[in-house]
């Protein structure tokens, strides 16, 4: 913390906001690996069956809308879950064009045992839920700003 007389070094490593996420997200990321672990799914994979228990079938660039991600990120996740057996993938009947993806059974029941994976990352953390909440609105109000 600098003093009044001390001018606030912005190249220190400690005062870029840039490192704490990213330290922030791994740490967080790796809160969340063994948790994704037995259901066979790692932190990206749980991103799109999040959002695939949000809505299903969607489209690849529907999905890809909602997770922020670019198709050639997307194409290899949705591979290994369809390898796995959790999402099936196939040509739209009403625009051949378009690649809808599906929860299969499998992918559709492991909604049930996903839904012990977000009160134990709260236990984990060790922060209050309203703390967490507020991280994450400040959080997307720098995804937004970014984006501007």
């Amino acid at each position: 913390m600098a003093t009044q007389t001390e001018p606030v070094d912005l190249l220190k490593l400690e005062n870029q906001v840039c490192f704490a996420l990213a330290v922030a997200s791994r740490s967080v990321n790796a809160v969340y690996r063994p948790l994704l672990e037995p259901l066979g799914l790692t932190h990206p994979q749980y991103l799109v069956m999040l959002a695939l228990w949000d809505r299903s079938p969607r489209s690849v660039k529907d999905l890809g809308a909602a997770l922020q991600l670019e198709p050639a990120t997307l194409s290899p996740l949705l591979k290994r879950l369809e390898a796995i057996g959790y999402v099936r993938r196939r040509r739209s009947d009403v625009d051949e064009r378009m690649l809808e993806i599906t929860l299969t059974d499998a992918g559709a029941a492991l909604r049930a045992r996903a839904e012990t994976i977000p009160p134990r990352i709260v236990d984990r953390l060790g922060m209050p839920l309203e703390d967490l909440e507020r991280l994450r609105e400040a959080l997307n109000h720098v995804i937004a700003a970014a984006q501007q």
